[in-house]
């Protein structure tokens, strides 16, 4: 099943629940057959790294994947989460804010 998203790698979110609520940052990475995103700076844990070859080990910061549901697109304009919509233009498939109509 291919699943399909409104927001992408890139997008600057906005997170709606959990410890972060309020925060922002940019989408890093999509998992989508998990349905979550790892967003940058946001849902940071620390964890115990075994050393290797490459890395010495110890106690790192790690960014963990978000449900796709706790994120919401941030328009600067507006301070806020908005909706994602689509428009097609010049047989293009091009996205846009809800509230406004504003092409993203």
């Amino acid at each position: 099943m291919n699943k399909k998203f409104k927001l992408k790698k890139g997008d600057e979110v906005i997170v709606l629940t959990g410890k972060d609520k309020g925060k922002t940052g940019k989408i890093v990475k999509m998992i989508p057959k998990q349905m979550k995103a790892i967003v940058s700076e946001i849902n940071r844990v620390k964890k115990n790294q075994k050393p290797d070859n490459n890395n010495p080990g110890g106690i790192i910061d790690k960014e963990m994947p978000m449900h796709i549901s706790n994120l919401a697109f941030f328009d600067p304009s507006q301070k806020k989460g908005i909706k994602i919509g689509f428009k097609f233009v010049d047989n293009k498939k091009i996205r846009t804010n809800k509230s406004s109509g504003k092409e993203i």
